[in-house]
């Protein structure tokens, strides 16, 4: 298991989940949801604030395939948007995220909250399954998990 702090992140068409998960890669924890910047970078530049505030090696990325592994217009937003991260600097890897946000609806409901109340934090839910399931395959194989984006993957 390769030591160091990662940030979770689930992208969506308006909001960005963020989690993030100790230096020893145990637990990953909610911690904000960043609004899509369509015109800008603005959302950018925030998670790589946040990745170096906790001292980040990489950043983790959901990336949406259908139930049948296939690409989706959420894939490709999803794969984009990590391409962008790895362009302005960030070591990224791509995981597969399907059902994340299934899974986090279905946490968040039991644990009481109403489909209203799960709003505003069902991203960075979201954000802590990828994460979460990202450290422990990795922990698991003893190899990193997904691919790696390079920064000019997408150009």
């Amino acid at each position: 298991m390769r030591p160091g702090a990662r940030l979770g992140i689930d992208v969506g068409r308006a909001r960005v989940g963020v989690s993030r998960c100790d230096p020893s890669a145990i637990l990953a924890v909610p911690v904000e949801t960043v609004a899509r910047d369509a015109d800008g970078d603005e959302d950018i530049r925030r998670i790589l604030e946040l990745a170096a505030e906790h001292e980040v090696i990489e950043l983790v990325v959901g990336n949406p395939l259908s139930l049948s592994g296939t690409s989706t217009a959420s894939t490709d937003d999803a794969v984009a948007f990590a391409e962008r991260l790895a362009a302005a600097g960030a070591a990224v890897r791509l995981v597969d995220e399907r059902m994340s946000t299934v899974s986090a609806q279905q946490a968040l409901r039991s644990a009481g909250k109403s489909s209203r109340k799960q709003r505003p934090i069902i991203d960075q839910a979201a954000a802590v399954i990828i994460l979460q399931h990202a450290i422990d395959a990795e922990r698991a194989s003893g190899t990193a998990p997904g691919r790696t984006i390079s920064a000019d993957e997408g150009l």
